[in-house]
């Protein structure tokens, strides 16, 4: 198991926590996916054997977030 921490831009609101977290759950690999509004950044532990970085990225911004 990894664990990364991405910047998250473009969440408002709880909602945007919502969905960002549920869009990183989608991924196969992940086991947990803890995102702050505050800080505006997800931190996501994931099976290096089944996803990559990229792909956690990916699923932000089809979520319609921007990542760095």
């Amino acid at each position: 198991m990894s664990t990364i921490t991405i910047a998250v831009k473009g969440m408002t609101c709880g909602g945007c926590v919502k969905s960002v977290t549920n869009a990183l759950n989608r991924v196969q690999g992940v086991r947990e996916a803890k995102v702050d509004l505050a800080s505006a950044k997800a931190t996501v532990t994931f099976d290096e054997t089944k996803t990559t970085v990229e792909s956690l990225k990916e699923a932000i911004e089809e979520a319609g977030y921007d990542t760095e």
